[in-house]
């Protein structure tokens, strides 16, 4: 039931304080190795129209935000998970494995609802 919500979400409101409220659950599954939790993930996926499914083993900040790609003497930003899965839902497998250090690159999205601040090519 719980995925079935995350999926569906509601309309984002404001209450009576002013304090917009986001409509997009956020869900953790957790639970023993073994119970389900990846294929519940992968089903997720399918379902929404609008979908990434990663890993967090071998996840880097780059690979969630967006990276530079050079190609010839140029430099192209490529969209990681978190900006390819905007206005959608983004499956993190293994999250707890991802390092301290590109876990905190998706706390703002988590929160605010916003994309992560990518940093400048000079």
């Amino acid at each position: 039931l719980a995925v079935a919500l995350a999926l569906v979400g509601c309309p984002a409101f404001v209450d009576r304080s002013g304090t917009r409220v986001r409509g997009e659950p956020h869900l953790l599954l957790v639970g023993d190795p073994g119970t389900g939790k990846s294929q519940f993930l992968r089903y997720a996926a399918k379902l929404a129209p609008r979908s990434v499914l990663t890993t967090g083993t071998g996840t880097t900040s780059a690979g969630l935000t967006c990276s530079a790609v050079r190609e010839g003497h140029e430099f192209m930003l490529e969209a990681g998970a978190l900006v390819l899965a905007d206005r959608g839902i983004c499956c993190i497998d293994e999250f707890g494995s991802i390092r301290d250090h590109d876990r905190a690159t998706i706390h703002e999205a988590m929160e605010q609802q916003t994309r992560p601040a990518l940093a400048t090519l000079m």
